[in-house]
């Protein structure tokens, strides 16, 4: 038999018969479905962050102010050092208005150009009357590296005879200052008057003075010797436009020398590149040390025929080729030139060619549009090099059927060496040619052995600082536009860019104290780190993280989850507040019947 429990007693109220469940409740709500919904949408919304700063870009911190100051104001500011020497001037004219009336004229020279390596913010100009009875001089701010009185006389100097070069090497013994260009004015040496521009920084000009109409014209040519020989470099034009120079952003130059033996059936030229590369082309890498690094490599290939056609004249005795073959005179197809290995990342290659002719167009010469051949045989193409055509001697008299080998004699390496110094020279924008005909008259140019004269040596400097402080500021300015908000930006970006300004801000101060090789090599650095931070490899990953990228892989995922959890908390809440409401209304109407 089952035993039977007591019955419990139950406390609770008895709800009556006449409450409507659907608007009445006797019993306080349960809040423990609303905390354990509530608790999970809390802990998706604190997980946020968290899963947010995993997938978060590493951005490391760039200057932006100062890449946008300096690219808002990236020039150079260079000072100039003008000194004016007048010597046997029985007039005695005032140095002070001389002075007046050289600074007028270089005024008006430089009021046109505004080109970056200029002096007309930061110009100085010292004159001094030399004759034999008084010295007469304005007064410098460092009378130290300006000329002294008397310091001519005192050495024997004839400017009337034709040795240039003794004069040039005597005027640097006396006036050798750097960064201090002088001019020289002799009056005597004869009828005419003759100018010569040193190697050095120096110039003089000889003649016979007697008028002030001539006076002028010698203050009209010492201003045009500061301006358009000392600051200019030669050129007509000193403007930026594009890279002028043909140097790579990594400051460095590939010279590549090559013999092209057209058809090897008739003859095969060799040549001893050794020598050349010993005592020619080494003075000329030391002197352009400060503005490229410059390697050299050489090369002799075979069966390399020109692309365009020649013909044969007459009167000249030659095959001919005109200016409007050239276009097609090198034959990519058969060159093969581009085998460098010594041109990594950004170096610039530099093509001279010695092209031989095959005996079926030998000789082959350059027609000019003036109807002259060419004394030279050879033509330029900027950024990319020179070509030589080399006859070799008697080509129209070889009649044998055997190839011969040959090598080039010193004498003809010598002469084509020559002409590729003259065009290396026009492919960093220098004359080629020993005369400078301006408004005031002909100048003659003085040669260097070593291919650059000092004073073209700081042109180039001060272009070329220039000229890199742009780049790096063009490039910084577009690497600070390209920083989009996902972009991964590494601490090794951060340090190139800091290091790029640091370098660039060293350039403008060597610039302001009138060092242009070391503003050079500065400006170069900057540019090369500008260019390392711009196309540094990890940029790449901004085509691969973007928002867009980071929404369509975590979307699928956490989107569903948080929704369903969203709606039930709201859900939840909802059903609370009515239950809530409901019996809050049951106890007022329970307070109010008792």
């Amino acid at each position: 038999m089952s035993e039977i429990s007591p019955e419990v007693p139950d406390n609770r109220q008895d709800a009556p018969s006449h409450v409507d469940p659907n608007s009445t409740r006797i019993t306080k709500p349960g809040v423990k479905r609303l905390v354990l919904t509530l608790s999970v949408l809390f802990s998706l919304v604190l997980g946020f962050p968290f899963l947010w700063k995993s997938v978060e870009i590493y951005r490391s911190s760039l200057p932006f102010g100062e890449i946008s100051e300096m690219e808002s104001n990236p020039s150079l500011s260079f000072p100039c050092r003008f000194q004016a020497v007048f010597i046997n001037f029985n007039s005695n004219p005032s140095p002070n208005h001389l002075q007046l009336s050289i600074l007028d004229k270089i005024t008006e020279l430089t009021s046109n150009s505004s080109q970056c390596g200029a002096c007309a913010n930061d110009l100085a100009l010292s004159v001094t009357v030399d004759s034999i009875s008084s010295c007469t001089q304005t007064h410098p701010t460092d009378n130290s590296n300006y000329y002294r009185c008397g310091a001519i006389s005192a050495v024997d100097f004839d400017f009337s005879n034709d040795d240039d070069d003794g004069v040039d090497e005597l005027l640097e013994s006396v006036l050798g200052v750097k960064n201090v260009y002088s001019v020289v004015v002799v009056n005597g040496g004869g009828e005419g008057i003759r100018a010569v521009v040193g190697k050095y920084r120096h110039a003089w000009i000889v003649g016979s003075v007697e008028e002030e109409e001539e006076e002028s014209v010698l203050v009209s040519r010492v201003a045009e010797i500061f301006v358009k020989m000392f600051v200019n470099g030669g050129t007509e034009n000193g403007l930026i436009h594009g890279e002028f120079m043909p140097v790579g952003a990594d400051r460095r130059i590939v010279l590549s020398f090559n013999l092209l033996n057209a058809e090897p059936n008739d003859w095969v030229y060799d040549w001893d590149f050794q020598r050349v590369d010993e005592t020619l082309l080494a003075p000329i890498i030391k002197v352009l040390g400060p503005i490229a690094n410059i390697s050299v490599e050489s090369q002799v290939l075979y069966h390399t025929p020109k692309s365009s056609f020649s013909y044969w004249d007459e009167k000249w005795k030659s095959y001919i080729f005109s200016t409007k073959d050239l276009p097609f005179f090198v034959n990519s197809n058969e060159w093969h030139l581009d085998t460098s290995i010594a041109a990594g990342g950004r170096s610039k290659i530099l093509q001279f060619v010695v092209y031989v002719p095959s005996a079926k167009e030998c000789p082959l010469s350059l027609l000019l549009p003036t109807g002259e051949i060419s004394k030279t045989n050879g033509f330029i193409s900027p950024m990319w090099g020179g070509v030589v055509v080399w006859n070799p001697p008697g080509c129209l008299n070889s009649e044998t059927n055997h190839p011969s080998r040959h090598t080039m004699s010193r004498e003809d390496l010598q002469a084509v060496f020559e002409v590729f110094m003259g065009q290396f020279r026009q492919l960093f924008g220098l004359k080629s040619n020993n005369l400078y005909i301006g408004a005031s008259g002909t100048y003659h140019l003085l040669p260097s052995g070593k291919g650059f004269t000092e004073w073209e040596l700081d042109v180039l400097s001060r272009q070329f600082a220039c000229f890199n402080l742009h780049s790096c500021a063009t490039t910084l300015g577009s690497l600070s536009r390209l920083s989009l908000p996902r972009m991964i930006i590494m601490d090794e970006i951060g340090k190139l860019v800091q290091f790029s300004l640091e370098a660039a801000k060293l350039a403008q101060s060597n610039a302001s104290l009138g060092d242009n090789e070391s503003s050079a090599v500065s400006s170069g650095q900057a540019r090369s780190l500008a260019e390392d931070a711009f196309f540094h490899p990890s940029i790449m990953s901004i085509s691969y993280y973007s928002f867009e990228h980071c929404f369509a892989i975590y979307s699928p995922f956490f989107l569903p989850v948080s929704m369903h959890v969203l709606l039930a908390a709201l859900r939840e809440w909802k059903r609370y507040k009515q239950e809530k409401a409901k019996y809050t209304a049951w106890k007022a109407k329970v307070k109010v019947e008792s």
